[in-house]
């Protein structure tokens, strides 16, 4: 019995706790940050949103800062208008599956039956295939490794835990200009419809971005999506 509980415990530490130490530890097989690059790359997640993309996107073209929007497929089939002016805003459109689950939670099997139908979701909407991939929460299996070769995963290397409520803009606020170097891969979020976020939170991301972005224009930062690292 015993040598049956290690063996399932070294099967489950390959299958989920190496790859987490791999990929969130180390960046093996993943992009966290690109430190060979004077520019910085804001990313958000989880949208789209009705209510707060089209915010976020004014404050972006305001700034002229070029981004990268990770987004949940199932909300792009519900709203295709706001993909569409993301990238005739020049920004880029990667895949954070079709729904809001842990690859943790799903079989290898289902995870690529998720990437193929956001891919082909994302091309039908703007004509061109995304390569560019995040699973939610970063999470990965031993099996996603092998997605890496059809597509590029991107982490992050600063995050400022705008999901919640708690703390307002000034906690986001502090926590971007405290951190932010050269390089930098920025996680954000602008649709708090997911499990453990605050539905409003991406106001506070919103807020926080308008003296962000105002600071780091005049400390001489410049932006790039991606692709462009």
């Amino acid at each position: 019995m015993q040598k049956i509980v290690l063996l399932i415990f070294i099967l489950l530490a390959l299958y989920y706790l190496i790859p987490f130490i791999l990929t969130a530890g180390f960046g093996i097989g993943v992009i966290k940050r690109y430190s060979s690059s004077s520019k910085i790359a804001f990313t958000f997640d989880d949208g789209p949103s009705p209510v707060y993309t089209p915010q976020l996107l004014d404050l972006l073209k305001k700034y002229q800062v070029k981004a990268t929007f990770f987004v949940v497929a199932s909300r792009a089939e519900r709203y295709p208008e706001l993909i569409i002016r993301m990238q005739e805003e020049g920004h880029l459109i990667g895949i954070h599956n079709y729904v809001h689950t842990s690859n943790w939670l799903m079989f290898p099997w289902t995870v690529i039956r998720q990437l193929k139908k956001s891919t082909s979701i994302i091309e039908g909407i703007t004509g061109v295939r995304t390569i560019y991939y995040r699973p939610p929460w970063g999470l990965m299996t031993l099996f996603d490794f092998f997605l890496t070769k059809s597509y590029k995963i991107i982490h992050w290397s600063v995050m400022a835990e705008d999901w919640r409520m708690k703390g307002g803009s000034e906690k986001v606020k502090s926590r971007l200009l405290g951190q932010i170097k050269k390089g930098d891969v920025i996680l954000l979020h602008d649709c708090g419809e997911t499990w453990g976020a605050d539905v409003d939170a991406p106001l506070n991301t919103i807020n926080a971005l308008k003296d962000v972005l105002k600071e780091l224009s005049e400390q001489g930062f410049t932006y790039a999506r991606i692709d462009e690292m």
